[in-house]
């Protein structure tokens, strides 16, 4: 029995969602998403609840069954409120500037680091140390997120680098306090 694929999703006041056979587009405030979702997924649109119910207790259909009503809240919550992830460049000459619509980080390299963000995904920056990536699409903010952390991630001995605000790096102590 899955817990998450039999809740039933709240539609917010504002959002519009319209399904065409495993075809669901979502419309709200912040703007549309589209998806399509496996075939055997039966999605019921009641008022202002939507349901996903799964035809059989096969295990690839339970697995489908809380996915898709996960894919399927992320879109509604995404076009309503949007979703956000802020990072944090930690350390001595870690910077970002704001470049036209993305940006560029000087993290100690030999050179600096140019992103460019995919459509539908903005970023700002704040200070000279914090980057906040907005969007609709979850999967999309968190890809550029991760990519963004990528470029130079936390040092585990000096606690250096890109990370997402409020991570806790765990540091490890290094040679010297091997030999007390």
């Amino acid at each position: 029995m899955s817990r998450i694929g039999n809740k039933p999703i709240p539609v917010p006041s504002g959002v519009q969602v319209d399904i065409k056979g495993s075809d669901v587009t979502v419309k709200g405030g912040h703007g549309e998403l589209t998806s399509t979702f496996h075939r055997d997924m039966k999605i019921i649109q009641e008022d202002s609840i939507v349901r996903v119910e799964r035809p059989s207790d096969e295990g690839e259909h339970r697995a489908l069954h809380g996915l898709t009503r996960s894919l399927l809240a992320n879109m509604i919550i995404g076009v309503n409120e949007g979703f956000q992830r802020d990072l944090e460049l930690v350390g001595v000459g870690y910077r970002v500037q704001q470049s036209g619509q993305g940006i560029t980080l000087s993290v100690m390299y030999s050179h600096t680091v140019d992103i460019q963000p995919p459509e539908g995904v903005t970023l700002q920056v704040e200070g000279n140390n914090r980057i906040t990536v907005k969007g609709i699409d979850k999967q999309k903010v968190g890809q550029l997120a991760a990519q963004i952390r990528k470029v130079r991630p936390p040092n585990i001995y000096t606690g250096k680098g890109i990370r997402y605000l409020g991570e806790q790096i765990r540091l490890k102590p290094g040679k010297s306090a091997r030999r007390a």
